[in-house]
């Protein structure tokens, strides 16, 4: 992994969790392609929410070009999964270029999203709800 610009071989590593998925992300320059366990990235994501969520931080840094990104995610759900790619793309532009670490930080996107969810507790139908009263 480098922390100045990557040389045209070069690629850089970036990992991201939300909820219980793991993205792990590799940039390297190219010409733009996004590929997800080996899946066009449109079909990957094929609701346009998500697919926005994902390139947030290459539209922000305007690398959405410039740059392939291959990205292996595994666990949760679409958004989870969603969530943690944006997470590593994010990760990987910062070693990829120093200089748009400030630009990621104050927009949010290296900042992981520590919700989960809650566990259930015994006595409980879930993680609160309880059973329903009955008079008689």
């Amino acid at each position: 992994m480098s922390t100045a610009t990557p040389t045209k071989s070069e690629e850089v590593l970036g990992t991201g969790r939300r909820k219980t998925s793991v993205a792990r992300v590799r940039l390297r320059p190219g010409s733009g392609q996004i590929t997800i366990n080996g899946r066009e990235f449109k079909a990957y994501f094929p609701s346009e929410k998500e697919q926005r969520h994902v390139l947030d931080p290459l539209g922000l840094t305007e690398r959405r070009e410039t740059v392939d990104v291959l990205i292996r995610v595994n666990g949760g759900g679409p958004a989870g999964q969603a969530g943690a790619c944006k997470l590593g793309i994010a990760r990987a532009l910062k070693l990829y270029d120093t200089g748009l670490d400030e630009t990621l930080r104050r927009s949010g996107f290296l900042t992981r999203d520590g919700r989960m969810k809650e566990r259930k507790k015994y006595g409980l139908r879930g993680a609160r709800r309880g059973t329903q009263f009955s008079k008689r």
